[in-house]
């Protein structure tokens, strides 16, 4: 099936009832058949519903339709993108381990890979999005993975996926791509040769700023890269906590399988039932909404790049833009719905931002309705001066996250802020 069928169809087989829409099945715990029927189901001998920290029937439609989109060979839903981010690294490394990260990345993100995964004994070692071959020197027998965004979030940088991922195979490590801001619309890593995407679904995928969500997918065959593979022992070792189980003997999908054995079970960022069906609603339109965002984005970068108090602006679609060979290889359907531009000083991006009327100042992307804030004094306000040289966020930047709302409303907003 098509991409617009899918987003409407994919993982969906109607219950007894015949409901056209996808129910939301609120429920903690299901009734087995009989004590052996529940056996199994713990055994993995029958695959069904056991807990709903575990899986649920919504979520799990939520869960294949993403998969379907992404053109993955299983999914995962988490509770928050933070979370898909934390189980995708905490599925692979452990105390010891190291992990590679682009400096260019979502706040949150760069505050969990340089503090938190300190406290698990885990080392993050960070590279330039712009300059891969960097990640050359820092991969040993340790590395884990690497992560990067397609998109950069708020830096708005294109990653150079066929780079990344030829350094990867040379050594065998996962490469993790959170694919939030482009959306598996505009991108699917799976298909350039990455192994996982994580997204937060609190973005685009709702679209409307209802629910915290995330989910993981992983490549199809990724088992092949995993099997025997030594940085991947403890997939390819008996799991004394589930029955001895080894993952990569499984005809399933070993990495999100033991996201959903061992870290929903023991850790539990699981996403409620109703959340997974907003999710759900998002994803019936998520089609057309981005090719809405990337058309009104290329048309405000395009005025913001010919404003007088406008010191630069990064979008990729601009012609002008450092990454927009990039994004013409990977993104072709439109860069999505993110721009940044650099005024003279603090004082005067906070200035703007107060005087908008329709972007209003919210620390969120990818919402039906235009955003606009300030980095370096909300999102990345606990990195240091260099840290945030260092990702590309001065302290004059201003990142808008532009909605559906008319785009020549959106342009006058900017306009008499800006004057």
């Amino acid at each position: 099936m098509k991409e617009q069928t899918l987003a409407i169809h994919a993982g969906y087989e109607k219950d007894a009832q015949g409901t056209m829409a996808v129910p939301i099945y609120q429920t903690t715990a299901y009734e087995f058949r009989n004590t052996e029927h529940a056996a199994n189901l713990f055994a993995l001998k029958e695959l069904g519903n056991i807990y709903t920290r575990l899986m649920n029937p919504t979520t799990d439609v939520f869960e294949k339709r993403f998969n379907a989109l992404e053109q993955g060979g299983g999914a995962v839903g988490t509770a928050s993108g933070m979370a898909a981010i934390f189980y995708a690294i905490a599925n692979v490394a452990e105390a010891g381990d190291n992990i590679i990260v682009a400096s260019q990345v979502y706040g949150g993100t760069t505050t969990l890979t340089g503090h938190t995964i300190k406290r698990f004994g885990i080392e993050t070692r960070y590279f330039n999005v712009n300059n891969p071959s960097e990640i050359e020197a820092l991969v040993d027998e340790k590395t884990k993975i690497i992560l990067f965004e397609s998109i950069t979030n708020p830096s708005i940088d294109v990653a150079d996926f066929d780079a990344i991922v030829a350094i990867a195979k040379k050594h065998n490590i996962m490469t993790c791509v959170d694919n939030t801001v482009a959306t598996p619309i505009l991108c699917k890593p799976l298909t350039l040769g990455c192994d996982i995407v994580v997204h937060s679904a609190s973005k685009y995928t709702t679209g409307q700023g209802l629910a915290i969500g995330g989910i993981i997918v992983e490549r199809e065959n990724l088992v092949e890269m995993i099997k025997e593979n030594p940085r991947y022992a403890h997939f390819n070792e008996a799991d004394a906590s589930y029955h001895g189980l080894v993952y990569s003997d499984l005809p399933l999908p070993p990495f999100t399988l033991r996201v959903r054995l061992a870290l929903l079970r023991d850790l539990g960022a699981t996403p409620s039932p109703f959340n997974s069906w907003l999710y759900i609603q998002g994803i019936e339109t998520l089609p057309l909404r981005m090719k809405q965002h990337s058309s009104s984005a290329l048309e405000i970068a395009t005025y913001l790049e010919a404003h007088p108090k406008v010191k630069s602006v990064n979008y990729p679609g601009l012609a002008s833009n450092a990454n927009y060979a990039l994004a013409n290889k990977y993104f072709p359907k439109g860069a999505s719905g993110l721009i940044s531009f650099e005024v003279e000083s603090k004082e005067m991006a906070q200035g703007i931002a107060d005087k908008t009327e329709i972007f209003k100042v919210v620390v969120n992307i990818g919402d039906s309705k235009s955003i606009i804030t300030h980095p370096a004094s909300t999102t990345h306000q606990q990195l240091s001066a260099q840290e945030l040289v260092d990702c590309g966020i001065p302290a004059g930047l201003i990142r808008l996250s532009v909605g559906l709302e008319d785009t020549e409303d959106l342009i006058a907003d900017l306009e008499k802020a800006l004057s």
